[in-house]
């Protein structure tokens, strides 16, 4: 599409058509200083406005006014003055007059300093577990002195980890995303608000101010790092003051204060720090158990190298729980200092909203929120139901309803489990019940959303999730069930068919079951949009709901990779990943992201596919078709079919020739 027509549809006042052209034009241009894209995105912010999205003429202007284009710049001021006031998508709840107020926490996250301390103890623990383990398996003639050299391996690992890290972690920033560093003038200048909050909190604190990073990119983001609350550093994006306003940029900032005030980033930094040494101490000891020498020895070895294993997967979701309660009391914090959990109830939706926004206009998904996941505020996996709500609700409740899933569906618990950041309906709720101490209305509507959730099908929701949880892992539990039907019969019979056969059989017969429940009829798939999808509270990782959505591929759902088959679609109400799988497998997926995708993107489509929802929603796509006749065929089913019953076949073939 050319500028030409983008500018021709504005001008005759046909702003839809004007915004879907200009969107593909930008889109589509590569060089992003170039006359023509500036001249494009200043049009398409006119066309917002003659929409009526207003939020989103506002978020343009303020990328255009930070341009490096002095023109472009000298523009956005002037049309900044168009916008007399701050329209919103929803109507603010208020803030309370005064801050510092001591809010009761209840339930919510449990306790951080014992949460805390069971976490770091058990991990210590197993770490000079392992160490005393090893020192003892390689020969220590004496066993005080192999004590005192596990517990110094322990202390000076940790100690590095914990002095070190910081600067490590700078130098990174520095080299991935450009960190630049700023002093607090410029981000008053940014936001008063937020600069008022930093020295409240220090001063209270009797805190060093942070060291303030910046980072140019529009995805809103922000965290903090380092290992004494006086040597802390806080870096946000750009994109954090292109979204928010004042009060909400105030509370995220606070958010992460709250993280220093409470060492947060030293604890997990130690923590991750024993967790890695139980990997590497597993890791070592296989690759020694695997060599010549006494078979006690490798034996012991292999023993050390197991329980190094389980301890590291027991010291991760130790550390996700941790991560999950830190993010909580941090919320608790910035709610209690700024007088205002309404507007980090804000904060978090519109963050959300930023990185769908982006995720839109960008082809490629953003290095900075893939890498920074789990330091980040938010979890970006988790931003496209609250994004896509925010998108286009003009009834707080609408945004309130993709929060059902978070709050009642016990998939949400399950998938938390693998999460650092608590769900944000969670989070959301939390700060909910902070407004109410505070006798505030309570944002999003959200009293009448924990209400509908309370009416909810509860056989519908709980009936079959334990054994939708058993078929979660089918091909597991058929691989084990397998192997203890062969060792059974094989202890019992001298044909060896069975001990090879069973266990292919067990795990076929797994992935045979999953795909039947994982990938019913699609034959009568209803139309309907994404929100609507978003919004359904009883939605399943595992059973997919057959859809028909219509909208425009914007792009590859895979970050950092320029092959990736994935794709992302946009129709009116919000954003979505679709998965492909090619008939030929990996390699069918390497081709079609190398040579079908980028002549994709920009295409009005209409898919058909199995949605699901995790922690990030997605379909599985069946079927792809766009306006000018091209077909994409997925074939997610196909192969589940093939390779469980190519499996079932292989151990009936075994059993069948190995034991005639």
């Amino acid at each position: 599409m050319s500028l030409q027509s983008g500018l021709e549809a504005f001008q005759q006042g046909r702003y839809q058509e004007a915004v879907e052209l200009l969107e593909q034009f930008s889109r589509n241009c590569v060089d992003h200083d170039s006359s023509d894209y500036l001249s494009a995105q200043m049009w398409l912010m006119k066309a917002y406005q003659g929409t009526g999205e207003i939020e989103k003429a506002k978020v343009l202007c303020q990328k255009l006014m930070v341009s490096e284009n002095p023109q472009a710049r000298k523009w956005a001021e002037k049309a900044r003055q168009s916008f007399t006031q701050q329209p919103k998508t929803t109507p603010k709840a208020g803030r309370a007059a005064t801050t510092g107020v001591k809010l009761a926490m209840g339930a919510v996250g449990g306790n951080l300093v014992l949460a805390s301390a069971v976490t770091m103890t058990l991990m210590f623990g197993m770490v000079l577990v392992l160490g005393l383990s090893l020192v003892f398996i390689l020969g220590s003639d004496n066993p005080l002195q192999g004590l005192m050299i596990a517990i110094a391996i322990t202390l000076i690992f940790n100690i590095a980890a914990f002095f070190f890290s910081p600067f490590l972690m700078d130098l990174t920033q520095r080299w991935l995303y450009q960190t630049r560093w700023i002093e607090l003038a410029e981000v008053e200048s940014l936001s008063p608000e937020t600069a008022k909050i930093i020295r409240q909190i220090c001063d209270d604190k009797n805190l060093k101010t942070p060291r303030l990073g910046i980072i140019d990119d529009q995805n809103p983001t922000a965290f903090t790092y380092g290992s004494l609350p006086n040597s802390a550093r806080l870096v946000v994006s750009q994109g954090l003051f292109t979204y928010l306003d004042d009060d909400e940029i105030a509370t995220v900032y606070a958010h992460e204060l709250g993280h220093i005030v409470h060492w947060d980033f030293a604890v997990m930094t130690v923590a991750s720090t024993l967790v890695q040494i139980c990997y590497l101490i597993y890791s070592t000891a296989r690759r020694l158990g695997r060599g010549g020498g006494d078979n006690k020895i490798k034996d012991a070895l292999q023993t050390a190298g197991f329980a190094a294993y389980v301890f590291y997967i027991i010291g991760t979701y130790l550390l996700l729980y941790l991560s999950r309660t830190r993010e909580y009391f941090a919320d608790h914090f910035a709610a209690e200092t700024t007088g205002n959990p309404n507007g980090l109830s804000r904060a978090l939706v519109k963050i959300a909203y930023g990185i769908v926004e982006e995720g839109a206009r960008s082809p490629e998904p953003s290095r900075l929120i893939e890498g920074t996941r789990a330091l980040g505020i938010y979890d970006h996996k988790a931003a496209s139901s609250t994004g896509s709500a925010y998108r286009i609700a003009s009834d707080p409740q609408k945004i309130g309803r993709v929060f059902l899933w978070d709050m009642f569906n016990p998939w949400g618990w399950w998938m938390e489990l693998n999460s650092t950041h608590p769900l944000t309906g969670k989070r959301v709720r939390a700060l909910s019940t902070y407004a109410e101490q505070l006798g505030l209305p309570i944002e999003f509507d959200m009293g009448k959303v924990i209400g509908e959730g309370k009416t909810l099908n509860k056989n519908k929701l709980y009936g079959n999730f334990f054994l939708d949880i058993l078929l979660y892992g089918a091909e597991t539990i058929g691989l084990f069930t397998g192997l203890v039907v062969s060792f059974i019969l094989f202890s019992t019979s001298a044909k060896s068919g069975f001990i090879l056969g069973a266990p292919f059989m067990g795990l076929g017969l797994g992935i045979l079951v999953k795909a039947f429940i994982m990938f019913p009829g699609y034959q009568q798939a209803p139309a309907t949009d994404i929100l609507t999808l978003m919004s359904d509270p009883y939605a399943s990782p595992l059973r997919g709901q057959p859809a028909k959505i219509a909208g425009s591929l914007i792009g590859r759902g895979d970050a950092g990779y320029k092959f990736g088959s994935d794709l992302k679609i946009q129709d009116p109400s919000g954003m979505l990943y679709l998965h492909y799988a090619s008939r030929f497998g990996p390699i069918g997926n390497f081709l079609f992201g190398m040579k079908r995708v980028q002549s994709l993107i920009g295409e009005q489509v209409g898919a058909v596919g199995w949605f699901r929802r995790g922690i990030m929603p997605w379909m599985d796509l069946i079927q792809l078709q766009s306006e000018n006749g091209t077909v994409v065929n997925s074939y997610h089913r196909f192969w589940s079919y093939i390779l469980g019953g190519g499996l079932l076949s292989l151990g009936v073939a075994a059993i069948i020739f190995l034991n005639s």
